[in-house]
């Protein structure tokens, strides 16, 4: 198996312990040289500051690619162009583009003088500067979403608004990824589409967000955790053999890219990454990076 290319999710953190343990997450992953490491944006935009402040931290104090979610709700066009011109003078040139959910959930509606959904965002983002863009796909379809037909519609608008490429939301089974890609090419989609891989750190609350997300939870993966809730050691062993045996699945299938979802944690992404050939690189780090003090620059939370 060949070098893979991997990305690592991380989201912003809202309390000092959480600091302290996203920086020693990017501390030790950092080595593994990812193509970019991106920092999610909480529902309606709950959680923009400190999205903008860690993206813009680890891009001055890091060797990463920084990519900053970013998303249509709770915002009008001319807050998100400023923030794109804000990341775009900064530095920042990768962007995960999201429709978003609105905060304490309900149903979607577009700013009245927002974009009106993730393929315009993508478009307003093209106006702005040459990002590369990421967007969200769905192999399991969108729980919004008519059918699979009209989700795969959507997919296209946003890559044919100008996104580079697609990243999967979390899913199990490797044949439903691969049938969905097969299915996005016979659609005309000839964009990267990388799957998302969510090691399994805690099995009751994935259950609970898996059946917000639309995505199945197998028999198999029940059975595997079963009676290990108070067995933290054992359920991560398993969780580590069960993301690692899946991106080998995808590798033999032909994939080379993984999107890790690493709810802020290290260990098992540095386990399953060596398990599928990434080690660390011999280069050194930045110094100050697992500080827990912002490097002195001008307020990144003001466009």
């Amino acid at each position: 198996m060949s070098r893979p290319d991997v990305s690592f999710e991380f989201f912003p953190p809202r309390s000092a312990p959480a600091a302290s343990q996203l920086w020693a997450t990017i501390t030790a992953l950092e080595p593994l040289e990812p193509h970019f490491v991106s920092v999610t944006y909480g529902a309606g935009g709950t959680t923009r500051e400190q999205t903008v402040a860690t993206v813009l931290r680890i891009h001055t104090t890091t060797r990463l690619n920084a990519a900053a979610h970013l998303t249509c709700v709770a915002a009008s066009r001319d807050e998100i162009d400023q923030l794109l011109q804000t990341y775009w003078e900064a530095g920042i040139r990768r962007i995960v583009a999201l429709r978003g959910d609105p905060p304490g959930g309900g149903a979607y509606a577009p700013h009245p003088e927002g974009y009106r959904d993730a393929a315009a965002l993508v478009a307003g983002i093209r106006a702005i500067g040459d990002f590369e863009i990421s967007v969200a796909a769905y192999p399991e379809i969108h729980p919004a979403a008519r059918d699979a037909e009209s989700d795969l519609d959507n997919l296209k608008r946003k890559l044919d608004a100008g996104a580079n490429r697609a990243i999967t939301q979390y899913f199990f089974d490797t044949a439903v990824y691969l049938r969905f890609v097969e299915r996005a090419r016979k659609a005309g989609i000839a964009a990267p589409i990388v799957p998302g891989i969510m090691p399994v750190t805690n099995f009751v609350q994935l259950v609970r967000f898996s059946k917000m997300c639309g995505t199945a939870v197998p028999p198999w993966l029940a059975e595997l955790f079963e009676g290990l809730d108070e067995d933290p050691d054992t359920r991560k062993l398993v969780a580590a053999m069960v993301a690692t045996e899946q991106c080998r699945a995808l590798a033999a299938a032909g994939v080379d890219s993984f999107h890790f979802y690493t709810l802020n944690r290290a260990d098992l992404i540095l386990g399953i990454c060596r398990r599928l050939g990434l080690k660390p690189a011999a280069a050194g780090l930045k110094p100050g990076l697992a500080t827990d003090q912002p490097p002195p620059a001008r307020d990144p939370t003001v466009p």
